[in-house]
């Protein structure tokens, strides 16, 4: 590690070092001990120490977060005085968690590779009635109305959101796994079928076309 490292970029923060080691125990899940910053910087167990020292002392002054040393290592942790808020944090995104029953997981599937589709359709494909279901996916915004389908009755179209998305790690409803992809993960091939997994290539060019919010 060159000598710049321990230089400091404004006279009022870390230096760059404390700073470096500051990002390095944030990204780092268990205590790293100082022989492994050591390793890391190429710099003697005095300049750590130092650092890890100035570094303590910044967070001590005020911050979120504070520098403990845990099982011969040094870990960053939430500030104890912030208990309170961070409990209420937990509660919170706790109660965000969406569980999903089999029944629902079944018609999110059917909706996601069939979009646009009806209610009638979804129904059709699985084989019973599913009225409260999407009712539940609409709830929990991961299916959203699309518009209306030109047929008798104009019945609504639903599709799913930037939510489903986002949960199921997807960038978008093309990278949803084929049948093929879900066969080799050992998902039932009937299952798949039935929820119209093949049909996912041509429908997402209808998808665009339909969209009426």
């Amino acid at each position: 590690m060159s000598g710049s490292s321990r230089k400091t970029v404004d006279p009022k923060s870390l230096s760059v070092l404390a700073a470096q080691i500051e990002a390095l125990l944030f990204l780092a899940s268990t205590p790293v001990p100082e022989s492994e910053l050591k390793a890391v910087f190429g710099l003697s167990g005095q300049e750590i120490t130092s650092a890890l020292r100035e570094l303590e002392e910044h967070l001590a002054s005020g911050h979120g977060l504070v520098l403990k040393v845990l099982a011969g290592g040094w870990l960053l942790e939430t500030n104890p005085h912030f208990a309170e808020v961070m409990a209420l944090f937990r509660d919170t995104t706790q109660r965000g968690r969406i569980k999903l029953s089999k029944a629902a997981v079944e018609t999110l599937s059917v909706v996601a590779y069939n979009q646009p589709v009806t209610r009638s359709e979804v129904e059709d494909l699985r084989g019973v009635r599913c009225e409260r279901v999407i009712e539940t996916l609409l709830s929990h915004g991961l299916i959203r109305i699309s518009g209306r389908k030109k047929a008798s009755g104009s019945p609504l179209l639903y599709r799913t959101t930037g939510r489903f998305l986002e949960i199921f790690g997807l960038g978008a409803v093309a990278d949803l796994p084929t049948l093929k992809e879900l066969d080799e993960l050992g998902a039932d091939p009937e299952e798949a079928e039935a929820a119209g997994v093949t049909e996912i290539a041509e429908k997402d060019t209808d998808v665009g076309q339909t969209d009426a919010s």
